[in-house]
């Protein structure tokens, strides 16, 4: 939410560079209304915005139960008015003139935050929901997984940096299955639809999670 025409198109631009689905609005009404009717994973909220204000914007959201992380973005840079954001809500706070990758690298943090707190798991730049059974891309696709290519995948992305034995994968995912050969056939299943790099192999010991 950015009154300046120029750098609300610049952001604009720049986070759908970066892969995000971008909503602006010019003045805190009709921000008011999107923050209300629509799932966001994180705003940026200018606080000198036409009809409401961004701090008023953020009381009102917040008292609305909306939990979405929330940037301040504002040439208001004393420590009173950040305070005064900070307390109505807002879970960052960032001054003009700012640097392009600030502020990328603080909306990825609060992207995280908000993913954390659904319960997801990273994968990549993607993110596995167990609960739903699907992979969640960056592009907004969502990934149907089976019941067991979920319980693998959560197993991996539990310890990103593990190398897993067929074996212990065998035994943890797949409750002792005959063979390990299931394992494999399961790497294969997720390759198949989530790209070959989802899942990499370790040569003569196993597996661990890889890049989407």
């Amino acid at each position: 939410m950015e009154d300046d025409r120029e750098l609300g198109r610049m952001l604009v631009d720049l986070f759908t560079d970066e892969g995000y689905e971008v909503d602006l609005a010019v003045e805190g009404q009709r921000g008011l209304h999107l923050g209300l009717s629509r799932a966001y994973d994180a705003i940026i909220v200018d606080r000198g915005l036409p009809v409401v204000d961004g701090i008023d914007l953020l009381r009102r959201l917040r008292r609305q139960a909306v939990t979405v992380p929330v940037l301040v973005l504002t040439a208001f840079g004393a420590v009173a008015d950040r305070v005064a954001g900070l307390d109505a809500g807002a879970e960052d706070y960032l001054v003009k003139p700012f640097e392009i990758e600030e502020l990328l690298a603080r909306v990825r943090a609060l992207h995280r935050r908000n993913l954390d707190q659904a319960g997801l798991l990273p994968v990549g730049s993607a993110w596995l929901d167990p609960a739903a059974h699907m992979v969640l891309l960056r592009t907004g696709e969502e990934v149907v997984l089976s019941g067991q290519e979920c319980r693998l995948l959560h197993a991996l992305a539990l310890r990103p940096r593990q190398v897993h034995t067929r074996p212990s994968l065998r035994q943890r995912v797949f409750d002792g299955a005959s063979t390990e050969a299931v394992v494999d056939t399961y790497v294969y299943y997720l390759r198949g639809k989530l790209g070959p790099g989802v899942v990499t192999t370790v040569r003569g010991v196993g597996y661990r999670l890889g890049e989407l």
